[in-house]
């Protein structure tokens, strides 16, 4: 059983990523500060906090293939804190480069980026993604390390996360039987499940094709944020009131994230997928069981 490190292995998507890992035979562990809530019998967790460099080599050591989802990701998080951005997303990821680098045994470095890594509108999370991809592109040169950078895009589940934004969306909608948003509901987005994005986040392991590749993790069905609303409303049975809280608020992008800059990316795509409506029902069902 090949080893397979996932660094913020208790997080949203990384206990997505744990599973899809075990389902398939690998021997996982995740390394995070807290216990997952969705920590398998057969996944060992241990505690580790990237910025301290002997638990991060001790964790890595004899690792195929080592994941990073730690990170400071909310864009609001990150503008008001942007040395521990740059020390987490940056400086933590380069430990576990480091370690990486370190031990021999390491086939492959996945690095869980973002949209906002090529966006003028990502402001220090964006730019310590940014400034992530070039660090990890340069391992690859002085060192071999071989690395897939992933960005990911809107991504939801029925796991809670305050980064799940159709989740907090549903369990106000739950609890309040209110749907709230800002601006004018125009804008647009990809929306993935997290099992669609966990799938694939393993596959690229299973490929060379991917190795030294910059990959792009998005859904393949386009959504104003009005409709979101609609569909949840419709499928709730109309009962909602969708409620405009800031009519001039103009959200982090409209339609794409995406500046220009030299780097290309390929769009992988999940085949089958989960329908949005299908995972809206599920986000809704699991909400609703929790709520009552």
């Amino acid at each position: 059983m090949k080893k397979a490190v996932i660094f913020g292995g208790s997080g949203f998507l990384g206990s997505y990523v744990a599973d899809e890992l075990t389902r398939r035979g690998y021997r996982v562990v995740i390394a995070d500060m807290q216990p997952s809530k969705y920590l398998q019998e057969s996944q060992e967790f241990i505690e580790v906090n990237i910025l301290d460099t002997s638990s991060v080599e001790s964790v890595v050591e004899d690792a195929s293939y080592v994941y990073n989802f730690v990170a400071i990701a909310n864009l609001d998080d990150a503008i008001h804190k942007p040395i521990d951005t740059m020390s987490i997303n940056v400086m933590g990821n380069m430990n576990i480069l480091e370690a990486c680098r370190n031990n021999r045994t390491v086939e492959r470095f996945v690095y869980a980026s973002s949209a906002y890594a090529l966006s003028e509108d990502g402001s220090f999370y964006g730019i310590s993604k940014r400034s992530s991809e070039k660090i990890i592109e340069e391992y690859y040169k002085r060192y071999g390390l071989k690395y897939t950078i992933i960005r990911y895009g809107s991504i939801y589940g029925e796991r809670e996360s305050h980064n799940n934004y159709i989740y907090n969306l549903v369990t106000q909608a739950v609890t309040t039987g209110r749907l709230e948003y800002k601006g004018d509901g125009e804008d647009i987005r990809e929306y993935i499940h997290a099992a669609d994005s966990a799938k694939l986040s393993v596959d690229i392991l299973e490929s060379e094709e991917f190795e030294n590749e910059h990959i792009i993790l998005t859904g393949i069905e386009k959504l104003k944020r009005i409709e979101l609303l609609t569909m949840i409303n419709e499928i709730m049975g109309n009962r909602l009131e969708i409620i405009n809280t800031d009519r001039e608020h103009f959200g982090h992008y409209k339609i794409t994230p995406y500046a220009f800059h030299p780097t290309v990316a390929k769009k992988l795509v999940a085949n089958p997928f989960m329908d949005l409506g299908q995972g809206l029902l599920e986000v809704i069902r699991t909400v609703s069981e929790d709520e009552s």
